[in-house]
């Protein structure tokens, strides 16, 4: 199985020691987004678990202690944009955080790390020549501590939209997208740095950039030497092209607080169940209550034994 840690929030920004803490219990409890009282009990054996993705936007805290990861495989999904404070709130300086790129990419090796740069919108202060010109500049920077880009493009659903309300943040139009994807692939190729799209549907083959997969089977195989045996994810998109994965973060948990962040909803929600987390809980944030049902998740490796009968 692969654990997705997370899409729902910034597990290695925020939440390093209860991370941890799992994988030494051997398990993780995870609250049903729409039934909470429904929660899932997921095994996080090494022997259960083919390969971990990270999420983040600034593993700082967590490079620190890579070495309990010994026994598992994984690999980092880092998030750097080039907004500002305006709408991005509790991310580090860009300075700071391209130090935390090249150190982790030191640690863990450049095929472990892959530079995202979304999504991407535009403001009245933010256009095509904006973002050129800072994409140039972080792909200069970060091009020999990664091998790929993963890029996406804004979609304003009702709790993005809501979250930027007050701002003058937009979708691109498809136009705009075609004639930033052939500069993005541009400098992309300057730096020899693979450039793919994150669940868009658009086609950008002719520019040569291809259709992602976050949660990547190749890049899983490469990292653990071996083949998979697995499915497209049902549960995300259907221009997703991630993997089967279970997800063990939880929504409106992320202390980052950007203004485009889908995960987030409230911020008064996300201050109250920054105050329910405990390290030492099996669940994110809060306990297990007398009225949840837990279930434990009935998981198997996703790796293809056929080839060693």
């Amino acid at each position: 199985m692969i654990i997705s840690a997370s899409r729902r929030t910034d597990i290695p920004a925020f939440y390093t020691e209860w991370f941890f803490n799992r994988l030494k219990a051997g398990f993780v409890d995870v609250r049903n987004p729409i039934n909470k009282n429904f929660v899932s009990r997921v095994p996080l054996n090494p022997q259960d678990i083919d390969c971990i993705v990270l999420w983040t936007k600034n593993p700082k805290t967590f490079i620190k202690r890579l070495s309990e990861l010994n026994e598992y495989n994984f690999y980092f999904q880092f998030s750097l944009n080039s907004y500002d404070k305006k709408l991005e709130p509790s991310v580090p300086r860009k300075s700071e955080l391209i130090k935390t790129f090249k150190l982790l990419s030191e640690e863990v090796g450049k095929h472990r790390i892959n530079w995202r740069y979304d999504p991407i919108f535009y403001t009245e202060e933010i256009g095509h020549e904006y973002h050129v010109k800072y994409f140039e500049k972080l792909a200069q920077k970060l091009h020999r501590h990664t091998e790929r880009c993963t890029i996406s493009f804004l979609d304003l659903y009702k709790k993005t939209e809501r979250n930027l309300k007050g701002t003058s943040a937009r979708e691109l139009s498809e136009y705009e997208i075609l004639k930033l994807s052939k500069e993005l692939k541009r400098i992309a190729k300057l730096y020899n740095l693979k450039i793919e799209t994150c669940a868009e549907d658009i086609d950008l083959e002719e520019y040569g950039i291809s259709h992602g997969k976050c949660i990547d089977n190749l890049l899983i195989e490469r990292i653990i030497g071996g083949k998979l045996s697995v499915k497209k994810d049902k549960n995300q998109r259907e221009a997703c092209g991630c993997i089967e994965s279970i997800d063990i973060g939880a929504y409106n948990t992320c202390l980052h607080k950007c203004l485009y962040c889908y995960a987030n909803f409230n911020n008064d929600i996300v201050k109250e169940n920054w105050n329910d987390h405990d390290p030492d809980s099996s669940l994110l944030f809060g306990q297990i209550k007398e009225t949840d049902t837990v279930k434990e998740r009935k998981i198997k490796s996703f790796i293809d034994r056929t080839l060693f009968d």
